[in-house]
């Protein structure tokens, strides 16, 4: 008799799947992803131009949507060029490094609680780790390596300035994400993702803890490089950025797929630790059958469907923001931020669990919230002041620049020199007719 396990798979339920289930998953996956890039392309380019009032790829297939093919299949039989000067290993390195970590941190994804999968019961998840929040963090850190590596290998300066860019860019944002999630592990005890979508059967976490929420969707766009965060690849600044030697090629579709799997992984996240992950919104969760069997996977698919939409609708809608705007975004508001945030969550949660200690737990969290207006306060004071001596400077050049202008004063050059306009003056001797 097939023991089934219970709805709600935790790391207990991991590891006992034939390996030909866990191949069958894998594949699954794999093919998932593929085809997501496939749509994701063109359902970006679809709903931008709604937005602009464009039809968008209408040609090739019924809608368009034959135009990802047409241009994969473009792309990869084009000439595959290498420049003289570039690291052919590293070079053609550096887009897998960027594609196969993104690959890996979807595995930690889950679509749906036990289901049967060809008669086996199974979580409908590749896999879960104790630490596998961490473990995508990992993910999302070493893929930078491959922006920096096609940078510097391209050898040349351009490209080499983008993928320094980028590698400072994810380095403020990763912190700043890595932070956002430590409320969560606080309320859910768990690093688990299914453990932490369990967590969520009453409140989803983007209600219960909606500043870490708000601080995660910045850095989903500044971990992904989506605008108005773009900037490693900003080509008014760096003609392409780090991909600017990678012609239209294979090379190319593989950095461009790795952007893209980095945008749907930071979906996936977000909908599995902030919005119930697969469990149904309310108040269809009021019905029994709404969370249970392969029905969670359309609730899934819905958020990651929504999650996206609102990644293009902020492509559409903001410009990109300048390279000292996003470096002061990431160290100097949301790192500050997050920090305060979760010493008054540490201070509420033990508020809640240690009865005893309620009247220390108020007192740090009084004290916690006074500190952070005291350091906000002290900060807008200095800011303010330099915005004054700014605006004086400026009031002062504008008026050096309003004055009546002189001979040998700005703007006017002075008129006496002896070759002025490149005509020699020559002193005529005395007595000469």
């Amino acid at each position: 008799m097939m023991h089934l396990l219970a709805a709600d798979p935790t790391l207990a339920d991991f590891g006992k799947d034939p390996l030909w289930i866990t191949i069958v998953k894998a594949v699954m996956l794999f093919v998932f992803l593929m085809l997501s890039v496939l749509f994701g392309v063109w359902y970006e380019r679809k709903l931008i131009s709604r937005m602009q009032h464009r039809y968008g790829p209408n040609r090739a297939g019924k809608f368009g949507l034959l135009q990802t093919v047409a241009d994969g299949l473009k792309m990869g039989l084009k000439e595959d060029l290498f420049p003289r000067t570039v690291d052919k290993v590293l070079y053609l390195l550096a887009p897998v490094i960027m594609v196969v970590p993104a690959f890996l941190a979807f595995s930690i994804v889950p679509f749906a609680p036990m289901v049967n999968l060809f008669g086996v019961q199974t979580p409908l998840q590749l896999v879960d780790l104790p630490v596998a929040v961490l473990f995508m963090l990992a993910m999302g850190a070493v893929s930078v390596y491959g922006v920096v590596l096609a940078g510097w290998s391209s050898r040349s300066p351009y490209a080499l300035l983008g993928g320094l860019r980028s590698a400072a860019q994810v380095v403020s944002y990763e912190i700043a994400m890595g932070l956002s999630f430590v409320a969560i592990f606080l309320f859910a005890g768990t690093l688990s993702t299914s453990e932490i979508v369990a967590a969520q059967e009453q409140t989803w976490f983007a209600v219960l803890l909606i500043p870490s929420f708000l601080v995660y969707v910045v850095c989903m766009f500044g971990e992904a490089a989506r605008i108005p965060f773009d900037l490693p690849e900003g080509e008014g600044e760096l003609v392409g950025g780090f991909q600017t030697e990678y012609s239209s090629s294979l090379k190319f579709a593989l950095i461009m797929m790795g952007e893209y799997l980095h945008t749907f992984t930071a979906s996936g996240i977000a909908v599995t630790l902030f919005l119930g992950g697969w469990r149904a919104p309310w108040p269809i969760s009021l019905w029994d059958g709404a969370n249970v069997g392969w029905l969670p996977v359309l609730w899934f698919f819905i958020k990651f469907l929504l999650t996206f939409s609102f990644i293009v609708w902020v492509r559409a809608s903001l410009p990109r923001v300048r390279y000292d705007q996003l470096m002061a975004l990431g160290w100097k508001v949301l790192i500050p931020v997050n920090l305060a945030w979760i010493l008054l969550v540490a201070a509420v949660r033990n508020v809640v669990i240690n009865e005893g200690d309620r009247m220390i737990g108020i007192g740090l969290g009084a004290v916690i919230v006074i500190g952070a207006l005291a350091i906000w306060m002290r900060f807008d004071t200095v800011n303010q002041r330099r915005r004054e001596a700014k605006k004086a400077q400026v009031e002062a050049e504008f008026e050096e620049l309003s004055k009546e202008p002189v001979a040998g004063g700005f703007p006017v050059p002075p008129l006496d020199l002896p070759h002025y306009h490149g005509v020699q003056h020559k002193e005529i001797p005395s007595g000469t007719n």
